[in-house]
């Protein structure tokens, strides 16, 4: 056998019994496009989006989390907000949430296999499911207005990612 066969092999082998690790569900911090003027002052395109600018309890997306290897960050209803040592929300306190990815509905690939630094009870209620528009509306906005749509949505041409499930609300 030669060195070259011998080299190849064994890179295969390596290769074959590695996992790839993900990030999904990974804590991140929600960011939005930063004004011509905020880019100036601050020298960043992504500016962190504060507890005040997320309404409570509705899913948020947020593209361009450098914390994320796919640059999405999502934030479910049910994932905790950043309080004050009362207890009361922290207005001013970064808006947090956890990294995602784009998904196809129905698949398994929102599956968290590295749970340290995850939400407790994230991993659970995990899945793919559509967090924007409907994919007719996402159409529809593309074709009328691309430029309005690249600079809403990015590169994004779906309304699946992986996200938790919503809790079910008690009837109290």
């Amino acid at each position: 056998m030669s060195v070259r066969t011998a080299l190849l092999m064994s890179a295969a082998l390596l290769l074959g019994g590695c996992e790839v690790s993900s990030e999904i569900g990974k804590e991140c911090t929600l960011v939005r496009k930063a004004s011509p003027e905020e880019e100036q002052e601050f020298g960043r395109k992504f500016m962190p989006i504060l507890e005040k600018e997320v309404a409570p309890k509705q899913d948020f997306i947020s593209f361009g989390s450098i914390e994320c290897e796919d640059l999405i960050c999502v934030r479910d209803a049910a994932f905790p907000r950043a309080t004050n040592e009362d207890g009361s929300v922290n207005p001013n306190a970064e808006a947090k949430g956890y990294c995602s990815k784009e998904c196809v509905e129905g698949s398994n690939a929102c599956e968290v296999k590295d749970t340290s630094g995850v939400l407790e009870g994230l991993p659970e209620r995990m899945g793919c499911r559509a967090l924007l528009l409907d994919q007719d509306t996402l159409d529809a906005l593309r074709s009328s207005d691309e430029g309005f749509y690249r600079r809403t949505f990015g590169e994004n041409n779906s309304p699946f990612f992986c996200a938790g499930a919503p809790v079910a609300q008690s009837g109290n």
